[in-house]
């Protein structure tokens, strides 16, 4: 798994990077296959949560641990996403 290495200094970098990446995905998705479509489905589960944790990424390393999962999580889908299309 691909690891971001999130702390409180570089958190909000990941996550605009990842807004972008997801962007531009977004406006390709519909024309893509079903299984690509599930996939982002599923990267959009991830990527509620992920968001929902970044804004409390002040409340400790609990949670930049969790963020720092499922930010690699996003990257992963979302690289496998962009070559599927």
């Amino acid at each position: 798994m691909t690891k971001l290495s999130l702390n409180l200094d570089n958190v909000k970098t990941h996550i605009a990077e990842l807004a972008q990446k997801r962007d531009e995905l977004r406006v390709k998705i519909n024309l893509a296959t079903k299984d690509v479509q599930d996939e982002w489905h599923e990267a959009e589960e991830k990527w509620e949560k992920f968001s929902h944790d970044a804004r409390l990424h002040e409340s400790g390393k609990d949670v930049l641990a969790a963020l720092e999962i499922l930010g690699s999580e996003l990257k992963i889908a979302y690289t496998r996403i962009q070559k599927s299309l």
